[in-house]
């Protein structure tokens, strides 16, 4: 008789989803799945944790949205804001009027985290080209600095600890920007939303991250992406909205990164982490997330987490 290995404990990982894994990227949109149905199904599919989504989607009263996933046995682990921060002070009073109503709901609902994505430099549903792809000097600096001066602000208002996003079609994507930013900003303020499907999808290593930068993790997505969909993507210029729609982002563990060396890099980092699976299915069919998150956590457990 043979005895199979014993399974990898990741204790310090705390596994969730959000309305990205149920198709859902904007407020409103007669294509995405109700909200009741996708609290319904993220329960079902036995997760604890969830992310708001896009703000407006779930109800945004504390007291309507607290009674709706309570009953679902369900918790918020973080709002998510977009923000366009390299366009330098300007830009402050109207970032903070975004921010400040999400940030105060994601207090409301006992979350300690809240996701920051940079402006997209190309609409993320036409593809139109908004701005040019890389930053001036004195754009990185506006960057650096507002994200700093957020990430302070939010924390004073609020209690509430930013994570900045890696994200594709926006100015922190690749390795070489990722790296850029973390070494510009200071790690009090400023700590780090790692995306393993949008790392990779703009040629990063996640698990050289984690055990570079690990004491600038504060935060994971799992997601993966299909390679050769992603190759047709790089050849042809495609934008990351049209990506999205012709299966980039694909179930796992069937694309790369492998998740089972991501999670165990964050485990030897010694601290507790949220790890929310996203798996962008925009637009989908309504009947298309539940199986899928139904096997995504059934693998993430034979992962150990």
């Amino acid at each position: 008789m043979t005895s199979s290995s014993p399974r990898p404990s990741l204790s310090r990982i705390r596994i969730g989803s959000a309305p990205d894994s149920w198709g859902v990227w904007f407020p409103e949109d007669p294509r995405q799945v109700p909200w009741r149905r996708f609290l319904d199904e993220v329960a079902q599919s036995g997760y604890e944790w969830i992310e708001l989504g896009p703000y407006g989607y779930l109800p945004t009263d504390p007291a309507i949205l607290a009674e709706e996933t309570g009953r679902r046995g369900l918790k918020v682990s973080a709002g998510t804001v977009f923000t366009g921060l390299h366009r330098g002070p300007d830009v402050w009073d109207s970032t903070w009027a975004h921010v400040s109503d999400i940030a105060a709901l994601t207090q409301a609902m006992g979350a300690s985290h809240l996701v920051v994505i940079p402006a997209f430099w190309r609409d993320d549903r036409t593809g139109e080209v908004l701005e040019p792809s890389r930053l001036t000097a004195q754009q990185w600096r506006h960057l650096t600095t507002q994200t700093e001066r957020l990430g302070r602000e939010v924390r004073e208002r609020h209690g509430l600890r930013i994570v900045v996003h890696p994200h594709a079609d926006t100015h922190i994507d690749s390795e070489e920007n990722v790296t850029r930013f973390l070494d510009a900003t200071d790690p009090s303020a400023v700590s780090l939303c790692l995306d393993t499907g949008h790392y990779a999808y703009c040629g990063g290593d996640s698990v050289k991250l984690v055990e570079t930068y690990g004491e600038r993790i504060g935060y994971l997505h799992l997601k993966q992406v299909d390679p050769g969909i992603l190759a047709e993507v790089r050849a042809d210029g495609i934008p990351f909205g049209p990506a999205v729609a012709k299966g980039v982002m694909c179930e796992p563990p069937s694309g790369i990164p492998a998740l089972e060396p991501v999670l165990a890099a964050a485990q030897k980092l010694g601290i507790d982490l949220f790890a929310i699976v996203e798996q962008d299915m925009y637009p989908c069919e309504p009947d298309k997330p539940l199986p899928i998150a139904q096997r995504t956590r059934a693998f993430l457990r034979s992962c150990g987490a």
